[in-house]
């Protein structure tokens, strides 16, 4: 599962790189989301890729690319939107994985799932070890945490931090400098156009 906020809404701390831009918000919001959830739908562990959102841009986006979406009926939050999900969809493993990961590769991916097979649920922290940018529950609930603090949030509910060599896994992109820092490791092609039109350097993968 894939959570995508409103697009107004979405990824704040990157309107300094897009105010006076020619390129509007949204578009970056849509690029980093499409570009996820096409890494994950390329992953050969992944068995179906669902974004919940109630946005219509964001959900024709990733439909196009071939994922499922059901809509945030909660309307309360992330967590409540994910575990909506999670029961949506009726499986008995589910994953729920952050939305701005446009570094991520389907193989980083496949791997920490293969890692979650040590415990009932774990997560990956984010590049900062503060946040969460995957978290996964097999044969229990998900029981999300995501937010300020959710690496040890998540750790405290009982989940297991997997670590490996998972750079596009572990880098989310909220500000400019997160940006810069994905755009180095080489990003999938939506975000690369977005960042050409922003006059941000760009390695597209």
């Amino acid at each position: 599962m894939v959570p995508a906020k409103r697009l107004a809404l979405a990824k704040t701390r990157l309107r300094p790189l897009t105010d006076g831009a020619r390129v509007g918000h949204a578009d970056v919001v849509l690029a980093l989301l499409a570009d996820t959830v096409a890494a994950a739908l390329d992953c050969p562990r992944v068995e179906r890729v669902l974004v919940v959102t109630d946005d219509p841009a964001a959900a024709e986006t990733v439909r196009a690319l071939g994922a499922g979406t059901v809509a945030d009926e909660p309307d309360e939050g992330l967590n409540p939107a994910l575990v909506h999900g999670a029961l949506s969809t009726g499986a008995t493993a589910v994953a729920a994985l952050s939305s701005d990961l446009p570094s991520l590769r389907p193989e980083e991916l496949a791997a920490a799932l293969d890692a979650a097979g040590a415990a009932p649920r774990c997560f990956v922290a984010d590049a900062e070890g503060t946040g969460t940018t995957l978290l996964t529950a097999v044969g229990v609930p998900l029981d999300p945490r995501f937010g300020q603090g959710s690496a040890a949030a998540h750790r405290a509910s009982g989940a297991v931090l997997l670590e490996g060599a998972w750079p596009g896994l572990a880098t989310d992109v909220d500000t400019e400098a997160a940006m810069r820092t994905a755009l180095a490791l080489g990003v999938g092609p939506a975000t690369a156009g977005v960042a050409a039109r922003l006059g941000v350097a760009s390695g597209c993968r």
